[in-house]
């Protein structure tokens, strides 16, 4: 992992990196799925975008490539990936995976939000 820093975007501090936790659940559901593609060269990458109905919304793909400037959080075997700017929206949270009758997905419980939309996938600061 490598820190760059940018004009507008400072690097975080070594704290802070820790601060994005990924729980057991999370990591278990990743790995999952990575076995059942048979791919053990993946990512998960999770990032933050404007959109939804509350302004920013919350982003989960794989991914094949590890940018510089990626901050890595390794959890239970597998790696999540989360860019600079995403990062500095998303310290302190939690990345977990939530099984109920109605769904199950991925969640990020996040200090920062100050509201959220009932999907649970777009919130607002």
């Amino acid at each position: 992992m490598v820190r760059i820093a940018f004009e507008d975007t400072p690097a975080p501090a070594a704290s802070d990196i820790l601060s994005v936790r990924v729980t057991t659940a999370a990591a278990k559901r990743v790995a999952k799925l990575l076995k059942d593609e048979g791919r053990d060269d993946l990512f998960l990458r999770v990032t933050v975008n404007g959109g939804g109905c509350n302004g920013y919304s919350y982003n989960f793909k794989f991914d094949t490539v590890q940018n510089p400037d990626d901050i890595a959080i390794t959890q239970d075997g597998i790696t999540v990936l989360i860019d600079m700017m995403s990062f500095n929206y998303l310290k302190g949270s939690t990345i977990d995976y939530v099984e109920t009758l109605e769904a199950a997905q991925f969640v990020i419980n996040n200090p920062n939000a100050t509201s959220s939309c009932g999907c649970g996938n777009s919130f607002s600061l």
